[in-house]
């Protein structure tokens, strides 16, 4: 029986047909010829029966998806995918994503599963881990260096390198206030008022550097709309209406603008480009401003490109949202590549939009979207799914190997090529007999991964190939995150002004985040030392700022220059 078309969606009959009618025309097939209206509704029926049962089947993953996220979450581990314990082929540990992707939470099911007896209190921070905490040294009320031992008499006291550490955590608004209350004086006789001087160090402005990064934190960090922070800083006593707090924000952008210019520059001289899109919505956003985006006002919809540049022992984020997908806004990063370079390696998953734009990199394929489409199909296809899981394992634990061991990337090639070859020469031969003798249904959930799988099957192995290929895209999803967080909670962007804002701060806060600095300091400082950083924005980025602050407050000690400081 001919069944719809792959790729179409199916076209119901006209004419609805009552259940009743249906039954009365199943019956007279048996013992009349139907005529040829009753044969058309009796065949539009059994096709839709066909199709149904065949996108249910297809769709299931979708489904199951639905149902975990509604009902708890699903991990994509290849032991927990097969409801199985590890394999020798699949270690425990082993995940589709690299261990660095999702270390926290594997590491909080082994300690789980390795001891459900851990003493009370385990888990909590140390001490060392509030790194931004005021640092208060409590010296011995008694006892100094070299005085007797109180307990034996006999020896005497030294200090230890570690100091017994206690934390005290103390609740307090995001943003506090300070009023000064300056006393005046009125001369009774010429009426001269005589107003006491603000303390030192006070400044003229009613807003300082630290309320713009804060603000970007919360909203652009964290996720907070401007008006669940005026909530809670009226519930603080501190009122922030949310205009003011767009005013800071907004008025921040010129002192953080070369910065961010500086990092979209070097994230053009990455040698590894991750690319990919979300779906993000703008409220205001004109006929004129998206033909001055793309020369094509027609396009309708609104994203947000993450591109995740690594090279130099550095990582770069950045954010772009308007109507240009992901590959249009690489091409506008790659614009500021050095022509000397060579063609760096971009990572993305099969996607056209993450190509499209006139530009040339080393194409890879995400090994990540490869594989999630087998777990999709796990449980109607359990034993071949096994095979690919496994496979894919192996080849993460030899990456993850290969990290531990800090191999340069020639040498994570050669690795690769001895050890993870093989096993992916195997799953290629596998897949192509799966589908050229026929032994899978083209059209199912197995038969699509399979034909994806072998598609894309020169640029998902480029880690087999070139030196420093990533396996997956991986690192851009998690960054792209930051804005699914912000499109999950405030929901929109009112203009594409804001909208740039947004990617601004964005982008200078998961830089930091990624390098290992705090963005609240890194955006206190930018603004502090503007007119330095407008100067040098390459000696400001967030894995040497420190540096260059640290010279300006040394050469301001030096010239007694308290302004500096």
């Amino acid at each position: 029986m001919k069944t719809p078309a792959r790729g179409r969606r199916f076209q119901r009959p006209v004419t609805d047909l009552p259940m009743e009618e249906l039954s009365a025309i199943v019956d007279r097939a048996k013992v009349a010829v139907l005529s040829e209206t009753e044969h058309t509704q009796l065949r539009a029926a059994m096709e839709t029966l066909v199709f149904l049962t065949q996108e249910l089947q297809r769709k299931n993953a979708s489904i199951k998806r639905l149902r975990h996220m509604l009902f708890g979450s699903q991990s994509e581990r290849t032991e927990k995918v097969l409801e199985t314990n590890p394999t020798p082929n699949s270690p425990a540990g082993e995940d589709a994503t690299p261990p660095a992707a999702e270390g926290k939470d594997d590491a909080k099911d082994k300690d789980k599963d390795k001891d459900k007896d851990k003493r009370k209190g385990h888990g909590r921070l140390r001490a060392a881990a509030y790194t931004g905490a005021e640092q208060v040294h409590v010296p011995h009320p008694v006892l100094e260096r070299g005085d007797g031992c109180p307990g034996c008499e006999k020896g005497k006291v030294y200090p230890l390198e570690e100091p017994a550490r206690l934390v005290r955590i103390t609740g307090m608004a995001p943003l506090s206030a300070t009023v000064y209350s300056c006393d005046r004086l009125r001369c009774n006789l010429c009426l001269e008022v005589f107003t006491a001087p603000a303390p030192e160090g006070v400044g003229e402005e009613k807003y300082d550097e630290t309320v713009s990064s804060m603000i970007g934190m919360l909203k652009y960090g964290a996720g907070l709309p401007f008006n669940r922070i005026e909530k809670l800083q009226a519930g603080m006593g501190i009122p922030l209406p949310a205009a003011t707090q767009w005013e800071q924000v907004e008025g921040a952008v010129e002192q953080l603008a070369p910065a961010h210019q500086e990092l979209i520059r070097q994230a053009a001289q990455g040698e590894v480009l991750h690319n990919d899109d979300t779906t993000m919505k703008i409220l205001q956003i004109s006929k004129e401003e998206r033909a001055a985006a793309l020369g094509d006002e027609q396009r309708k919809g609104v994203f947000t490109s993450g591109i995740v540049s690594v090279g130099g022992g550095h990582t770069i984020a950045l954010f772009f949202t308007g109507v240009k997908h992901a590959g249009e806004n690489l091409k506008d990063v790659l614009a500021h590549r050095a022509v000397e370079l060579p063609e760096p390696i971009q990572m993305c998953d099969a996607l056209p939009v993450n190509t499209a734009g006139d530009f040339k990199t080393i194409l890879a394929n995400c090994n990540a979207h490869a594989r999630r489409g087998f777990v999709d199909v796990t449980e109607n296809f359990p034993e071949e799914v096994r095979l690919v899981l496994e496979t894919f394992a192996e080849v993460y634990r030899n990456d993850d190997l290969a990290r531990k061991q800090k191999m340069t990337p020639l040498e994570r090639l050669h690795f690769h090529q001895e050890n993870s070859g093989p096993r992916m020469e195997k799953l290629k031969l596998w897949a192509n007999q799966q589908l050229d003798e026929k032994k899978v249904e083209p059209s199912s959930g197995l038969g699509e991964a399979l034909r994806y799988l072998t598609k894309h099957w020169e640029k998902l192995t480029l880690f087999l190939k070139v030196p420093g290929a990533p396996l997956d895209n991986n690192i851009c999803e998690r960054v792209l995150k930051k804005a699914i967080l912000h499109r999950k909670n405030a929901y929109f962007y009112r203009t594409l002004n804001g909208a740039k804002v947004g990617d601004l701060f964005m982008s200078l806060i998961h830089t930091a985040e990624l390098n290992g600095v705090h963005p609240f300091d890194y955006l206190v400082a930018l603004q502090r030392y503007a007119a330095q950083v407008k100067g040098k924005p390459s000696e400001w980025m967030p894995w040497n700022y420190q540096s260059a602050r640290a010279r300006l407050e040394s050469l301001a000690v030096a010239n007694d220059a308290p302004g500096l400081s």
